[in-house]
């Protein structure tokens, strides 16, 4: 049974390709996808031992079987193409905060906490020319929206959105604008955090830092 697997970020540069296709008897588990990745490429190997495989936008466990006819994509670690909704945004131009505190605003909201990332002209010792985001669309659009459901559900009165930028980001642009509501300050402070936290953690976007010294993805192996 043919499987093809969609790659992303420093995968596909060393793959040099977007999916490859691999070829597993009936009942293959992921352990044996990955496994049949690492020997028809082994220079995938060291960055493989650090990744996640998903199958139709969720993560899978390595003893689960693999069905024909899904979209299966393994995801590096996080850095940490379709419009979601308001709150939710996946976008190549110019993030713009009003629009993400438009988007948790409302007559309750006594306090609305925001965070802007922007990147920044030195990190881990290097001078940066610019940075690369690479993002799994429709997984990472599905990503953010379980994030906001899950602070809005878990925290009283709250409202979060979440707009990330991709594509390349000169030194000074903003990567990601988070903004949260609350009827009160300290539940709106306590969402933004943990919405940056987990955007971080949990959703398939990667940055790529490219300085005068060559480039580096963030976040990928040890």
């Amino acid at each position: 049974m043919k499987h093809q697997v969609l790659l992303f970020a420093g995968l596909r540069e060393t793959a040099r390709r977007d999916v490859i296709e691999v070829d597993l008897p009936p009942g293959a588990r992921v352990r044996d996808l990955l496994a049949a990745i690492e020997r028809a490429h082994p220079g995938l190997a060291p960055q493989l031992a650090h990744c996640r495989v998903a199958v139709d936008h969720e993560f899978v466990a390595n003893d689960d079987l693999l069905a024909p006819k899904l979209e299966i994509a393994v995801i590096p670690p996080v850095s940490g193409g379709h419009d979601g909704p308001p709150k939710v945004m996946l976008e190549t131009g110019a993030l713009d905060l009003s629009r993400v505190v438009a988007a948790v605003d409302h007559p309750d909201a006594g306090g609305i906490a925001t965070f802007t990332g922007n990147v920044r002209r030195h990190s881990r010792g290097i001078e940066v020319d610019h940075l690369e985001y690479e993002a799994y669309g429709p997984m990472a659009c599905r990503a953010m929206e379980q994030i906001v459901a899950r602070l809005e559900g878990e925290i009283s009165g709250v409202r979060v959105a979440i707009h990330h930028r991709i594509g390349r980001l000169s030194v000074g642009e903003t990567a990601v604008v988070i903004a949260a509501s609350a009827p009160h300050r300290a539940e709106a402070f306590e969402a933004c955090r943990a919405a940056i936290e987990a955007l971080k953690r949990e959703v398939p976007i990667w940055k790529k830092e490219v300085g005068r010294d060559g480039s580096a993805w963030i976040g990928q192996g040890p």
